[in-house]
């Protein structure tokens, strides 16, 4: 199920150009086009899940966070680190109304983020 609106359901269907770095059955990743670090990959579902408040496939979370893994070791971050993290709703930062995790790394990342 997609939602012809949406911004990740378009570059899901190939409407939207993006440059792909990884995919499984369930999920996509790709360059973030505004990244805050060296690697910044978006790891989101193939299917329209608004955010990580309403999902429900367990199968499907372990999946993208499998491919969130996979990304940051092709990417080459794995060794020094790197941090995954998604944000919900418009308070907790969230942009874009479809569910997806940041992967950042290839520099130090301070806490707070910012």
């Amino acid at each position: 199920m997609s939602d012809a609106s949406c911004l990740f359901c378009r570059i899901v269907a190939g409407e939207i150009p993006a440059t792909l770095v990884a995919e499984t059955p369930h999920a996509v990743a790709f360059r973030d086009i505004a990244p805050k670090a060296p690697v910044h990959i978006l790891v989101i579902p193939r299917r329209h899940v608004t955010s990580l408040a309403v999902a429900t496939d367990a199968g499907e979370l372990g999946e993208i966070l499998a491919l969130a893994a996979r990304v940051a070791e092709q990417e080459g971050v794995s060794d020094t680190g790197y941090r995954v993290v998604t944000n919900v709703g418009e308070d907790g930062g969230q942009s874009v109304g479809h569910l997806h995790f940041h992967v950042l790394g290839g520099r130090a990342l301070g806490w707070p983020p910012g």
